[in-house]
């Protein structure tokens, strides 16, 4: 997978994160406005750590190559 294909993949997870978290509070008939903070917060965290258990695999499966993640992830 290119690092183009990867980043693509990465945004498709972090979505479909941050879908999953609105269907399990049930709030995808109300506006984006009516979204707390906490909501936000929230929604972030979940597609942060869909990157981050992501990232671990691509780095395990493929560690050369992938030096700048494997900064990012530690440091």
């Amino acid at each position: 997978m290119t690092d183009d294909e990867w980043q693509a993949h990465v945004t498709r997870e972090a979505a479909k994160e941050v879908g999953k978290w609105l269907e399990g509070r049930g709030r995808l008939n109300q506006p984006i406005a009516a979204l707390t903070m906490a909501d936000l917060e929230a929604m972030a965290s979940n597609a942060i750590s869909r990157f981050i258990v992501l990232a671990s695999q691509r780095i395990k499966e493929q560690p050369t190559g992938n030096e700048d993640l494997t900064r990012l992830l530690l440091g």
